[in-house]
Protein backbone atom coordinates (compact mmCIF):
# COMPACT_ATOMS: atom_id res chain seq x y z
CA UNK A 1 0.00 0.00 0.00
CA UNK A 2 2.77 2.28 0.78
CA UNK A 3 4.23 2.09 -2.84
CA UNK A 4 0.73 2.46 -4.40
CA UNK A 5 0.58 5.39 -2.69
CA UNK A 6 3.32 7.08 -3.42
CA UNK A 7 3.50 6.18 -7.14
CA UNK A 8 -0.83 7.68 -7.07
CA UNK A 9 0.83 10.52 -5.40
CA UNK A 10 3.34 11.53 -8.33
CA UNK A 11 1.46 9.96 -11.05
CA UNK A 12 -1.30 12.63 -9.96
CA UNK A 13 1.51 15.44 -10.22
CA UNK A 14 2.70 14.20 -13.41
CA UNK A 15 -1.02 14.22 -15.19
CA UNK A 16 -1.13 17.80 -13.84
CA UNK A 17 1.95 18.43 -15.53
CA UNK A 18 0.42 17.06 -18.69
CA UNK A 19 -3.00 18.48 -18.69
CA UNK A 20 -1.45 21.64 -17.83
CA UNK A 21 0.78 21.64 -21.16
CA UNK A 22 -2.52 20.71 -23.29
CA UNK A 23 -2.77 16.47 -22.87
CA UNK A 24 -5.28 16.43 -20.34
CA UNK A 25 -6.57 13.02 -22.10
CA UNK A 26 -3.42 10.68 -21.15
CA UNK A 27 -3.07 8.46 -18.30
CA UNK A 28 -0.14 6.77 -16.84
CA UNK A 29 -1.23 4.05 -18.57
CA UNK A 30 -0.94 5.69 -22.09
CA UNK A 31 2.34 7.75 -21.28
CA UNK A 32 3.71 3.53 -20.38
CA UNK A 33 2.10 2.70 -23.89
CA UNK A 34 4.37 5.21 -25.44
CA UNK A 35 7.28 4.82 -24.14
CA UNK A 36 6.78 1.36 -24.94
CA UNK A 37 6.35 1.62 -28.45
CA UNK A 38 9.19 4.47 -29.06
CA UNK A 39 11.55 1.74 -27.48
CA UNK A 40 10.32 -0.73 -30.15
CA UNK A 41 7.06 -2.64 -29.04
CA UNK A 42 5.59 -1.65 -32.72
CA UNK A 43 2.48 -4.08 -32.49
CA UNK A 44 -0.49 -4.94 -30.11
CA UNK A 45 1.30 -7.73 -29.46
CA UNK A 46 4.91 -6.62 -28.58
CA UNK A 47 3.06 -3.87 -26.86
CA UNK A 48 0.53 -6.24 -24.84
CA UNK A 49 4.23 -8.39 -23.98
CA UNK A 50 6.18 -4.79 -23.04
CA UNK A 51 3.15 -3.60 -21.00
CA UNK A 52 2.13 -7.01 -19.10
CA UNK A 53 -1.65 -6.66 -20.40
CA UNK A 54 -3.22 -8.76 -23.05
CA UNK A 55 -3.03 -8.10 -26.96
CA UNK A 56 -7.04 -6.64 -26.76
CA UNK A 57 -5.77 -4.20 -23.86
CA UNK A 58 -2.92 -3.22 -25.93
CA UNK A 59 -5.19 -2.60 -28.90
CA UNK A 60 -7.42 -0.71 -27.09
CA UNK A 61 -4.90 1.42 -25.69
CA UNK A 62 -3.20 1.81 -28.99
CA UNK A 63 -6.25 2.65 -30.54
CA UNK A 64 -6.93 5.25 -28.42
CA UNK A 65 -3.53 6.48 -28.50
CA UNK A 66 -3.99 6.99 -32.64
CA UNK A 67 -7.40 8.78 -32.02
CA UNK A 68 -5.33 11.24 -29.92
CA UNK A 69 -2.48 11.25 -32.65
CA UNK A 70 0.05 10.25 -29.94
CA UNK A 71 0.99 7.73 -32.47
CA UNK A 72 -0.15 5.92 -35.58
CA UNK A 73 0.73 3.15 -38.08
CA UNK A 74 3.68 3.74 -40.55
CA UNK A 75 4.19 1.45 -44.20
CA UNK A 76 7.16 -0.96 -44.38
CA UNK A 77 8.47 -1.55 -47.90
CA UNK A 78 9.12 -5.33 -46.58
CA UNK A 79 5.52 -6.34 -46.14
CA UNK A 80 2.56 -4.42 -46.91
CA UNK A 81 0.26 -5.96 -44.94
CA UNK A 82 2.42 -4.99 -41.63
CA UNK A 83 2.13 -1.54 -40.23
CA UNK A 84 4.13 -0.68 -37.19
CA UNK A 85 3.42 1.57 -34.59
CA UNK A 86 5.68 4.64 -33.75
CA UNK A 87 4.86 7.92 -31.53
CA UNK A 88 3.83 10.93 -33.14
CA UNK A 89 5.50 14.76 -32.54
CA UNK A 90 2.59 15.07 -30.19
CA UNK A 91 3.32 11.70 -28.02
CA UNK A 92 6.81 12.89 -28.24
CA UNK A 93 6.23 16.22 -26.41
CA UNK A 94 4.07 14.11 -23.93
CA UNK A 95 6.47 11.75 -23.51
CA UNK A 96 8.89 14.45 -22.96
CA UNK A 97 6.74 16.63 -20.11
CA UNK A 98 6.14 13.49 -18.32
CA UNK A 99 9.64 12.71 -17.73
CA UNK A 100 10.52 16.16 -16.85
CA UNK A 101 7.59 16.35 -14.66
CA UNK A 102 8.75 12.78 -12.97
CA UNK A 103 12.64 14.06 -12.81
CA UNK A 104 11.15 16.90 -10.48
CA UNK A 105 9.01 15.02 -8.48
CA UNK A 106 11.83 12.79 -7.79
CA UNK A 107 14.55 15.46 -6.95
CA UNK A 108 11.51 16.94 -4.30
CA UNK A 109 11.64 13.30 -3.18
CA UNK A 110 15.32 13.30 -2.66
CA UNK A 111 15.27 16.30 -1.08
CA UNK A 112 12.36 14.92 1.54
CA UNK A 113 14.19 11.53 2.44
CA UNK A 114 17.70 12.82 1.93
CA UNK A 115 20.23 11.25 -1.07
CA UNK A 116 21.50 8.01 0.95
CA UNK A 117 18.07 6.95 1.81
CA UNK A 118 16.64 8.24 -1.78
CA UNK A 119 19.47 5.96 -3.54
CA UNK A 120 18.96 3.07 -1.32
CA UNK A 121 15.25 2.99 -2.24
CA UNK A 122 15.49 3.68 -6.43
CA UNK A 123 17.92 0.95 -5.91
CA UNK A 124 15.67 -1.52 -4.02
CA UNK A 125 12.72 -0.63 -6.54
CA UNK A 126 15.26 -1.79 -9.75
CA UNK A 127 16.81 -5.16 -7.89
CA UNK A 128 12.54 -5.87 -7.46
CA UNK A 129 11.46 -4.81 -10.74
CA UNK A 130 14.49 -6.54 -12.27
CA UNK A 131 13.15 -10.13 -10.85
CA UNK A 132 9.89 -9.95 -13.12
CA UNK A 133 11.90 -9.92 -16.12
Amino acid sequence: MLLFGAFESMAGEVLEKLSEAGHPELSVGNEFAMRAIDAGADSAADLGRALGVTRQAAAKTIAALEKLDYVTRTSTDADARRKPLVVTQRGREAIAIGARAFDVIYQEWRVGVGEENAAMIASALRDLGARDH
